[in-house]
C-alpha cells in the first residue's frame, strides 16, 4: 500500500499539468493499478450474484497490494479502442465445491499460486452517447491467456467498466472482466478456473500534438504554430476584438468588424488610420475632420472656422476695405467704393465727364504759347481732384485751336497745349499710364472761326474718357 500512495500522489500532480484531451486527439492510453481475482463465480452451487460479489470480497478476492496490472490501448474511432493488458497476482483464496454437496467452500491456501494474465480487449465507450465530459461507462470483449500456478489456459473475456475523468486526460478507472475458461475442473495447479478479475487504477491519455499549447490539437488547429482561440479554430485574436488576426487589418488595436478590425474612435465612419481628426467627428471629404462653416477648409486648418472663407486665405473671407463687394485682392480701387463691373472702381458718370469738360474749356494759355495763364491753375487743380476720384479710369487730353495762322503751326500748338495739361496732371499725382495727349489743330471746330467769340470757343481743351 505504501507504493500505491506514492503512485496516486504522482498521478494527481500529473493531472494538474495535463492539458485537455479527447480520444480522437489523444489516441493512446496507459492504465495501471491493482487487480483482484475472484474464483467463486464459477464454483458449483454458488447461488450468490455471479458478477461483482462485494459482500464476500474479503474472503474470496485475491489482491496483491501493489501495482499489479498495466494496460496500453489505442483509440481507433467511433468510440472503439483496442488494448492489451498484463496483470499479476497471487492466489491464496480459492473457492471450490464441497464434494458430494451443492455448497462451496474456500480453500484458504491452495499453495500461493502465482497468477499471470495477458489479455487483448476491444472496448466501446458510451461517453459520446451520453455527451458527458467526465463520466465514461464502457463495455469490452476479448480474449487472453492466463496462468494459475503451473496451469495455463486461454479465456474468452467480457466485461464492463466505469471511468471518472479528473481532467479530460487523467481518469480514475474501475473495470470488471469475466474470464471464461474451457479447462475448469477446479483443481489447483492443474486447471484454470473461470473467474472474474476486477481492476482499479489510473488511466492517462496522450499522443495528441499541440505545438502552440493553446489546447487545440494540430490536426484541428488552423494556426498550429501560434496560440489561438477555439472559436477561431486555434487562430489568434491579438487585440481581442472578436476578429481573428488573419482577417484583422489592425491586429494590435481593437476595432469593428465593419472596418475589418480597425477602430473608428469618433464614430464618423472613417477608420482612425485614415482619419486626420480621429477624436472628432468629421466628413469623408475633409478626411475625417469637421468643417463647421462649410467652406471646404477643415476647422483645424481654418483661421476663421465659423465664417465661410477662401481656401487661399486659410478659410477666412478676403477683406473688402471699401465695402463695395469686390475683395481687396481683386479690387483695383481697394480704398474707394466702386462696382463689380469696373473691378471695384467707381464708374465715371456722364455728369463727371461734363464737369471735367466744363473746367477744361476755361483753361487759358498765354497767346500763341502752351503756358498757362495764372488764373487757370485753380481750374487745373479741380480737374486733378476729379480724376483722383476715379483712380482706374483712363483719359485722353485733346487740344484744339482756331483757324488763325498756318495749319501746321496750329497742329503743333494744339499738341503742345494738350501735353502741357497732361504734364500738370502727372506732376499733381495722376498716373502717367492713365493719360494720353493728342493735338488736333483746327480740324474739329465747334463754332465759326469768322467771329471772335467763335474763335474763342474753338480754342479749347477737351477731356474724354477712354473705354
Amino acid at each position: 500500500m505504501k507504493h500505491l500512495n506514492k503512485l496516486f500522489a504522482v498521478a494527481l500532480l500529473f493531472a494538474g499539468l495535463t492539458s485537455q484531451a479527447q480520444d480522437n486527439n489523444n489516441p493512446w492510453a496507459v492504465s495501471f493499478g491493482v487487480n483482484g481475482v475472484d474464483t467463486k463465480v464459477s464454483a458449483a452451487g454458488n447461488d450468490s450474484p455471479k458478477w461483482i460479489q462485494l459482500a464476500n470480497a474479503k474472503e474470496n478476492w485475491n489482491i496483491l497490494p501493489s501495482v499489479s496490472y498495466l494496460s496500453v490501448s489505442k483509440y481507433v474511432g467511433d468510440g472503439f479502442s483496442f488494448g492489451l493488458t498484463g496483470s499479476v497476482n497471487k492466489i491464496d483464496r480459492w473457492v471450490s465445491r464441497v464434494p458430494g454437496t451443492q455448497s462451496t467452500d474456500m480453500v484458504s491456501n491452495p499453495g500461493d499460486l502465482s497468477y499471470y494474465g495477458v489479455d487483448a480487449t476491444v472496448k466501446y465507450s458510451f461517453m459520446e452517447l451520453l455527451k458527458s465530459k467526465w463520466l465514461e461507462p464502457s463495455a469490452h470483449v476479448g480474449g487472453g491467456y492466463t496462468f494459475f500456478g503451473d496451469a495455463s489456459a486461454g479465456t474468452v473475456n467480457g466485461g464492463l467498466g466505469l471511468t471518472f475523468w479528473l481532467t479530460e486526460g487523467v481518469g480514475l478507472q474501475f473495470q470488471s472482466t469475466y474470464k471464461h475458461s474451457f479447462d475448469d475442473t477446479r483443481v489447483a495447479d492443474f486447471d484454470v478456473p473461470s473467474h472474474i478479475q476486477h481492476f482499479a487504477g489510473l488511466t492517462f491519455k496522450f499522443g495528441g500534438k499541440d505545438t502552440d499549447n493553446d489546447g487545440i490539437y494540430d490536426k484541428d488547429d488552423a494556426c498550429p504554430e501560434v496560440a489561438g482561440l477555439p472559436e477561431f479554430k486555434g487562430c489568434p485574436d491579438t487585440d481581442k476584438d472578436g476578429i481573428q488576426d488573419s482577417a484583422d487589418s489592425c491586429q494590435d488595436v481593437a476595432g469593428l468588424a465593419e472596418f475589418n478590425g480597425c477602430p473608428d474612435t469618433d464614430g464618423d465612419g472613417i477608420i482612425d488610420s485614415e482619419d486626420e481628426c480621429f477624436d472628432v467627428k468629421g466628413t469623408k471629404i475633409m478626411k475625417g475632420c469637421p468643417d463647421a462653416d462649410g467652406d471646404g477648409v477643415a476647422d483645424k486648418d481654418d483661421n476663421c472656422p465659423s465664417v465661410k472663407g477662401a481656401k487661399e486665405n486659410a478659410g477666412c473671407p478676403w477683406p473688402d476695405t471699401d465695402g463695395d463687394g469686390v475683395a481687396d485682392k481683386d479690387d483695383k480701387c481697394p480704398t474707394v467704393a466702386g462696382t463689380v463691373a469696373n473691378n471695384g472702381c467707381p464708374e465715371v458718370s456722364d455728369e463727371a465727364i461734363k464737369k471735367l469738360n466744363d473746367y477744361a474749356k476755361t483753361i487759358l494759355f498765354n497767346s500763341g504759347k502752351s503756358t498757362f495763364q495764372k488764373q487757370t491753375y485753380p481750374v487745373l487743380q479741380a480737374i486733378t481732384a476729379i480724376l483722383k476720384e476715379y483712380p482706374s479710369a483712363k483719359f485722353s487730353i485733346e487740344g484744339h485751336t482756331d483757324s488763325d495762322g498756318s495749319e501746321e503751326m496750329n497742329q503743333k500748338l494744339s499738341a503742345s497745349r494738350a501735353d502741357a495739361v497732361k504734364a500738370y496732371l502727372i506732376e499733381n499725382g495722376i498716373s502717367a499710364d492713365r493719360l494720353s495727349a493728342t493735338g488736333f489743330g483746327e480740324k474739329y471746330p465747334i463754332d465759326s472761326n469768322k467771329t471772335s467769340k467763335g474763335k474763342a470757343n474753338n480754342r479749347r481743351v477737351e477731356v474724354k474718357l477712354v473705354k
